[in-house]
């Protein structure tokens, strides 16, 4: 049997109870938060001064935690670049109106709600220059992504793994401080996003969990392969007007890193925990090749901890975010 029969029969067969998956991480759409639920209603009396009291308490958020919160509402604005990506996963099929392209489906729709509540929340406080940030979401979708996972589905399911567990720390920490800066309305926002987050990261760790126990050897070999690589994250050509492919990114990752709302050791952390859930120890029956993988995942952390262990915090950097009013 060939690789790629092998992880279609896999696909083929994880698709089967696709059901009780969507059921499981996913919330039923009528009962769900919407973004309207967090905003001042437009049609409310009391419209105007709410977003009054919206825009005096956006008034003192720093600089750096703006940039970080624009970087993020960038990213998830670029939905539309994820759900293509993922239907292109072989064993993926968009003409199927059920299986993985159900998952894919409602999972974007859960997604969508994201961008679009922290999209209006900015457009209220008056401190985002909005057009240019709708530039940088229009540039980050029209260039794509590159992540180093072809079509393969175990390489992709590590890759959305990681980033779930990444973007459910990156909003969880944006809600902490937009609390210590007296926001409690942008913590509830952030808090809310984290949380769905968090239940897609668990989707996306059981789906490896299940290739684990059918495809352990090839599995293995895939997440070694993508921790050789390094994640890169979605918003990696991150990038304002006039600037080339990925310029804002590192400003903006150097801004996540010294408020500590996403650092490298996050990173490690992650890696650490993705080798807990998956028993990566204690997996039996695999190939030699597999085996070599296993050794060097089990290594990996501690050899990231002593590379962050001598890396310290950048100082800030002579940028400016045309994406953030004065």
């Amino acid at each position: 049997m060939n690789l790629n029969n092998t992880r279609l029969e896999v696909m083929h067969f994880l698709a089967q109870k696709m059901d009780d998956i969507v059921d499981s991480y996913l919330g039923k759409i009528d009962d769900n938060w919407q973004p309207s639920d967090l905003l001042p209603v437009s049609n409310s009396p009391s419209f105007i001064e709410d977003v009054k009291e919206l825009q005096l308490e956006c008034k003192e958020l720093p600089y750096d935690y703006l940039a970080v919160l624009v970087g993020d509402i960038i990213t998830e604005e670029a939905l539309p670049t994820y759900e293509t990506w993922l239907t292109d996963i072989e064993g993926i099929s968009k003409m199927e109106p059920q299986g993985w392209s159900k998952w894919i489906r409602m999972w974007t729709a859960e997604e969508n709600r994201h961008g679009d509540l922290l999209n209006k929340y900015v457009y209220l406080s008056g401190r985002v220059n909005m057009r240019q940030m709708e530039i940088s979401t229009q540039y980050l979708i029209a260039d794509g992504m590159e992540i180093g996972c072809a079509r393969d589905p175990y390489r992709n399911f590590v890759y959305t793994s990681f980033q779930e567990m990444a973007t459910n720390i990156s909003h969880r920490r944006t809600a902490t401080l937009a609390k210590k800066y007296g926001n409690g309305q942008l913590s509830k926002i952030c808090g809310v996003i984290a949380a769905d987050e968090a239940r897609h990261a668990k989707a996306y760790k059981s789906f490896i969990g299940k290739i684990f126990d059918i495809d352990a050897s090839e599995m293995m070999l895939a997440f070694e392969d993508m921790m050789r690589k390094k994640i890169v994250m979605p918003a990696h050509f991150l990038r304002q007007q006039g600037e080339k492919i990925s310029t804002a990114f590192s400003h903006f990752s150097d801004a996540a890193q010294r408020l500590g709302v996403y650092t490298t050791t996050d990173y490690t952390d992650i890696m650490e925990s993705l080798i807990k859930e998956w028993d990566i120890a204690n997996i039996r029956g695999i190939n030699d090749a597999a085996e070599k993988a296993r050794d060097y995942l089990m290594k990996l952390p501690d050899r990231f901890r002593k590379i962050t262990e001598r890396s310290s915090i950048k100082a800030p950097l002579d940028y400016e975010f045309n994406w953030i009013t004065r």
